[in-house]
């Protein structure tokens, strides 16, 4: 390791957590900020908990523009983009459309993949230190397709890509489905099997980690919220903040779907649009699946965490905001039956729903690395709805970016500047 530093990071989401951990396990000095307090309702704690080395495709992609542009006068639709005058929403739309093309899916698919293999490996090294809190389940997850077109269109899509990368996918019908969810009864076609995919609970893994790294001398700064910066040249001297200004000799931009507006203090034009999500919990379901599964139509993620059953999805770009809209909450409930006929949208008349908004970046690929611009400024944001799943991963990069070292998986195609 280089000399240690002293290195803020702006954002205590699962993404910044990751970096303080593995930025103190080298030994640097490390302050992690975040507006909010330790036990904030966070973007990564009602999501789906996946850790998925499947998950190897591009949120831009091909077909995804003409859903986009349904979702402008479907406010149920699974991706929501409601019009409205926004200059940085039409510069995002603009890039997003150029990016949905099947070259670039061939291009990213690779990096997503090492991305991926390589964090789900840290949250295996991170399971046994944290003795197993983090409830880490090994069971695979399920891709489940109601028809037969959809079926067909998985196993070229994605089954067939997967594969040809080493990642084991298997293309089930509906028999072998059900025999391998016996308890459960489903109304599909079939669906795509990954063996290697893991989840966890969020909830339980960020307060491990929290709580581990206030062992480890990290300096938790919550309640404090970033307002600016003190430039010298073409670095960071500090982070303005409501509790006074911060040195530090590296920076990390941790913030999330925040992240647009702290590097528009700088003027670096950051294109990321903050993606909605919602969740429902039932602490008591009817029956609990063994293994996660994504309802493919609908664009829904059931995982079972710990007793209770969680349902969530839906992408909702309407700014940054956390008002839930009732109907896309009901988009949820009333899509489950569909997949489990044993389910009623009166078992969800006392689920509290909840919402995130997830950092979206127009090519569905993370923005991890160096700013140009300002060279001890690091970005730590744009994973969409993989910040759990990359979240060990990115802190590791960043650390080595922060040491100099040879990044673990190439970092070109995550560069903070290539909209630039």
């Amino acid at each position: 390791m280089s000399k240690a530093k002293a290195v803020v990071i702006c954002g205590g989401g699962v993404i910044g957590l990751c970096c303080a951990y593995y930025l103190a396990r080298v030994g640097h000095r490390v302050t992690l900020i975040d507006r909010g307090a330790e036990d904030r309702d966070h973007c990564a704690l009602g999501s789906a908990g996946y850790v998925s080395p499947s998950q190897i495709l591009p949120l831009a992609a091909p077909g995804l523009p003409g859903l986009a542009l349904k979702g402008m006068f479907n406010p149920r639709s699974p991706f929501y983009l409601p019009p409205r005058l926004d200059s940085e929403l039409l510069r995002w739309s603009w890039l997003f459309w150029r990016a949905c093309r099947r070259r670039h899916v061939a291009r990213s698919a690779p990096v997503l993949r090492d991305l991926c293999t390589a964090s789900h490996r840290l949250f295996e090294e991170f399971d046994d230190i944290a003795g197993g809190v983090c409830e880490f389940e090994r069971r695979g997850r399920l891709e489940l397709c109601k028809t037969r077109e959809e079926l067909a269109r998985q196993e070229a899509r994605l089954a067939r890509v997967a594969s040809a990368l080493g990642v084991e996918a298997r293309v089930l019908d509906a028999g072998e489905v059900a025999a391998l969810e016996p308890g459960v009864r489903l109304d599909v076609a079939g669906g795509v099997y990954f063996p290697g995919d893991c989840h966890l609970t969020p909830a339980r893994f960020t307060a491990a980690l929290t709580q581990l790294l206030a062992e480890m001398g990290v300096r938790l700064q919550w309640n404090t919220t970033v307002y600016g910066w003190h430039a010298d040249g073409g670095r960071l001297a500090a982070v303005r903040t409501t509790a006074g200004d911060i040195v530090a000799d590296e920076f990390v931009l941790a913030a999330g779907a925040w992240s647009p507006s702290l590097a528009g203090e700088l003027d670096l034009g950051l294109p990321l649009q903050a993606g909605k999500g919602y969740s429902l919990t039932l602490p008591q379901p009817r029956f609990r699946p063994r293994i996660p599964m994504i309802f493919t139509e609908a664009r829904i993620a059931v995982t079972p965490l710990n007793g209770s059953l969680r349902f969530g999805g839906t992408l909702d770009l309407s700014g940054v905001n956390t008002v839930v809209r009732p109907e896309r909450v009901r988009q949820i409930i009333e899509s489950v039956p569909r997949y489990f006929p044993d389910f009623r949208a009166e078992d969800f008349a006392e689920a509290r729903p909840w919402c995130g908004l997830r950092p979206v970046s127009p090519d569905g690929l993370p923005y991890i690395g160096r700013f140009r611009r300002y060279r001890n400024l690091i970005a730590a944001s744009g994973h969409a709805m993989l910040g759990v799943t990359l979240a060990p991963i990115t802190g590791k990069l960043v650390a080595e970016v922060v040491d100099g070292r040879q990044p673990s998986v190439a970092l070109s195609p995550l560069s903070p500047d290539r909209y630039a």
